[in-house]
């Protein structure tokens, strides 16, 4: 299957670049490019990629805005993978918040790029535990997710899944973490994905952070 990525950014060079890493791929291809946030979701009814690369910093409207408006508009949005230059950059942290799988730093290796746009293409959230935790260390705002665990009522192997996932192990590891099958794994993270109303790992990781139910300080 042939993965199909839109890049947005404001910057010829870093557009370019992405192209030949992209395109030197067998399995990936650049569906088109955007040089704005307000171009993105008219791009994507039209060209249905499959990974929106989003710069979260450009100058009309940025990677937040346009990844709130495909989340809102879509049925079935695109995986979203921003980009930055900065990994503890504000923008990140709420990009992550509205919607995006992960983010990749824009001085990544070729190779580096490459495995990102396959992993969130998967479905997977593409999560870096020391980044995350710095991320809601200066940015989440004292708790602003409330009460949102508590009202999730998880059991307490969501709660040990929740936990696992937040230090950024995949269902594989978590399985051998509890002496589970990877099939019950997929359970328990499908249930906590419901009951906390998130999209997907990323998202129920910022409610365990934001919540108090894990710290950045472990």
């Amino acid at each position: 299957m042939t993965i199909g990525v839109l890049i947005v950014d404001d910057d010829e060079l870093i557009r370019v670049g992405l192209r030949a890493v992209i395109d030197a791929q067998p399995d990936l291809v650049v569906r088109g490019e955007a040089t704005d946030g307000a171009e993105v979701p008219p791009l994507v009814a039209r060209l249905r990629p499959d990974v929106v690369l989003m710069d979260v910093r450009m100058p009309a409207i940025d990677g937040i805005q346009a990844t709130r408006r495909l989340v809102a508009t879509s049925a079935q949005p695109p995986r979203i993978l921003v980009i930055t230059t900065f990994e503890n950059d504000e923008y990140v942290y709420e990009a992550l918040r509205a919607g995006a799988a992960g983010f990749l730093l824009k001085r990544a290796r070729p190779a580096e790029v490459v495995q990102a746009i396959r992993t969130v293409a998967a479905g997977d959230s593409l999560l870096f535990p020391e980044a995350v935790r710095r991320l809601v260390a200066v940015h989440s705002g004292g708790g602003r997710g409330g009460d949102r665990l508590r009202r999730a009522r998880l059991t307490e192997r969501e709660a040990e899944v929740l936990r696992l996932m937040t230090t950024g192990l995949s269902n594989q590891e978590i399985a051998a973490e509890l002496v589970l099958g990877v099939e019950t794994v997929k359970t328990h993270v499908g249930n906590v994905l419901a009951k906390l109303g998130a999209r997907d790992r990323t998202q129920a990781v910022i409610a365990a952070y934001e919540s108090g139910f894990v710290t950045p300080a472990g």
